[in-house]
């Protein structure tokens, strides 16, 4: 499955409570990224030279870390693709790619979210700096203002969390998406749901498609 939509839907949300609830494998390319620059593996190093620069980490090492992933952890499982593909070049190696593992995706939802709730959920939320977890200062306060419940950790704003620069994201979100929604559309599998929901919402009309 894929969750296609603009930062600030709650594709996060979604594939966490999915994996938590159906057992499936939860893929986010930050998270693998992050985890292989962490772990130091060589793919991981390729991606840093890039980030050390302030550049984006190019497609094809994007997809060569996803592919390791489920090569190494969905044998068996279904699995999330989490805000990946982001261009049809992505969706065309990475369907190339499993094709030959005979995997499919066999499901793509496109979170249709308005620029009033993108803009809430962004200039709200809140990380760990130490584990990652996710806040939101109205949504899902932390229990102690700016400390992480988990670990402790502090919490931060990131620097693209602010209203100018969402709106700029969101812009190059839909001059990319454009096309993968019409590709994914042809192909048969693409569902759309409102973001604009709270989650719980969301995750019900979700499981009634899966």
């Amino acid at each position: 499955m894929v969750l296609l939509g603009p930062p600030g839907a709650g594709k996060g949300t979604q594939a966490v409570m999915l994996a938590e609830r159906l057992n499936y494998l939860h893929l986010s390319t930050g998270d693998i990224l992050r985890e292989n620059v962490k772990q130091g593996t060589e793919i991981g190093k390729k991606a840093k030279s890039y980030m050390d620069k302030g550049e984006l980490v190019p497609d094809d090492i994007v997809i060569e870390m996803m592919l390791d992933e489920i090569k190494t952890d969905a044998k068996d499982r279904d699995f999330i693709l989490d805000g990946f593909p982001r261009t049809i070049y992505q969706a065309g190696k990475i369907d190339a790619a499993l094709e030959k593992l005979k995997l499919d995706i066999d499901l793509v939802i496109y979170f249709k979210t308005s620029l009033k709730i993108v803009l809430f959920r962004l200039t709200g939320r809140r990380l760990c700096r130490e584990c990652g977890e996710n806040y939101h200062i109205v949504n899902m306060p932390p229990k102690k203002e700016g400390v992480c419940d988990k670990c402790k950790s502090e919490l931060y704003r990131r620097k693209d969390d602010v209203e100018e620069t969402i709106k700029k994201r969101l812009e190059v979100f839909e001059g990319q998406t454009k096309e993968l929604i019409d590709y994914y559309k042809g192909k048969g599998v693409l569902k759309e749901i409102s973001g604009d929901l709270d989650a719980e919402e969301v995750y019900e009309k979700l499981s009634v498609i899966i």
